[in-house]
């Protein structure tokens, strides 16, 4: 066999083997990516279930105060938030076994990291509740009722933008731009009670720890929106 028939067959060897190398990490790299998907997916069906407990919870505290109903759902809701870390703790040892490029896991690992704020405020409205022993005026609970509406909607919205994004579909500025505008209206509520509270003839420790329950319910829409930002910034990345 002459040189230049070996230095050919060696070539094409390369090549092949190349080509082989790219087709196996593709396929395992996909494998990851989807299997990546489908914890963020267990992630999100997750918070779903810690927000439904809260507002269950919530609805039945404003309307008939503590009891062991109300308890039994704040350990749901603890349980639901554990179960969150958890899933969010296997995201990230994906994310270190390189199921995606160094940026794209950056970008998950920050996102879950900013939507995990949220159930933990979630925890800290209903522990002060259940710790304090918390009792709200009647003439509050429909102005609270609507804050919590509002908030529990922004999370709603910023799981449908997640979802929107993972699907490389179109319409997560136009929910940004809802959830902004929810996150405006709750801090306008908020001032609302909070004004309500220092105007009422109610005792000066009920009224800061009033305060302090309204302005951890307003967290959770200013969560939300940070999450929403950042939703948009990473679909915009990979529009770039």
């Amino acid at each position: 066999m002459s040189q230049d028939a070996a230095q050919t067959r060696e070539k094409l060897a390369r090549s092949l083997f190349r080509g082989l190398f790219e087709v196996v990490m593709l396929n395992f790299l996909f494998k990851k990516e989807r299997l990546l998907r489908s914890l963020i997916y267990s992630y999100l069906e997750n918070l779903g279930t810690v927000m439904n407990h809260f507002s269950i919870a919530m609805d039945l505290f404003l309307e008939k105060g503590l009891s062991d109903e109300f308890d039994f759902l704040v350990e749901r809701t603890h349980k639901s938030e554990s179960m969150a870390d958890d899933i969010r703790e296997e995201v990230n040892l994906l994310m270190y076994r390189k199921a995606l490029i160094p940026e794209s896991r950056e970008d998950v690992m920050r996102l879950l990291e900013t939507i995990d704020e949220i159930p933990r405020s979630v925890e800290l409205v209903l522990y002060m509740i259940q710790t304090q022993k918390l009792l709200v005026p009647e003439f509050l609970v429909l102005d609270i009722k609507e804050l919590l509406r509002l908030s529990i909607e922004c999370c709603d919205l910023v799981v449908k933008q997640i979802d929107l994004m993972l699907n490389k579909q179109e319409g997560i500025r136009a929910l940004l731009a809802t959830v902004d505008h929810n996150e405006s209206h709750c801090d306008h509520v908020e001032r609302r009670i909070i004004t309500k509270v220092f105007d009422a003839d109610l005792d000066p420790f009920l009224k800061l720890q009033l305060k302090e329950m309204v302005v951890y319910i307003g967290e959770i829409s200013d969560q939300a929106d940070r999450v929403s930002k950042r939703v948009n910034i990473m679909a915009a990345k990979r529009r770039v």
